[in-house]
């Protein structure tokens, strides 16, 4: 009996510490960009840099290399020029920039970039239908992108 006990709070106990981190994400709308910083975390967690690294070349996630050039994935095909390159970019911005950058550039830099904002509703006009309302990158993913860009130094 006891065993059955220690079982079912250890299965209580996890779900419990799973809704908390589901909770602690910040909802798109949420998002807050204050003199071109996003202060806190996404989610409550650290960003993966590998996984950071992955979503960045995804042509079906943040497909970034279609604009900006980077040696660390010189492996890739493809490279952009229509972005600045991204050698040396943790040397040139903070990770709270970069949030801020990745979440929306739109309210860093201008409504007339042409980088999406990866982590906002606000998305411009011409939008595919079964897109309206959604992120293009989930706030963990943003945080994963920008644990990557904060290793690209000189």
């Amino acid at each position: 009996m006891a065993f059955k006990t220690r079982t079912w709070l250890a299965a209580a106990v996890a779900i419990t510490a799973t809704a908390a981190v589901a909770n602690a994400e910040t909802a798109p709308g949420d998002v807050k960009v204050d003199d071109g910083v996003v202060s806190a975390s996404l989610t409550g967690q650290p960003g993966d840099p590998a996984e950071g690294r992955k979503a960045f070349a995804d042509r079906k996630l943040g497909n970034c290399l279609a604009c900006h050039a980077v040696s660390d994935q010189s492996e890739q095909l493809f490279h952009g020029d229509v972005g600045p390159e991204l050698n040396g970019v943790a040397d040139r911005w903070s990770p709270e920039e970069l949030r801020a950058i990745v979440v929306n550039s739109k309210a860093v830099f201008s409504e007339d970039t042409i980088m999406p904002g990866f982590y906002s509703l606000n998305v411009g006009k011409d939008v595919r239908e079964d897109l309206v309302g959604k992120t293009i990158l989930s706030a963990q993913q943003v945080e994963d992108v920008v644990a990557y860009l904060a290793t690209l130094k000189e």
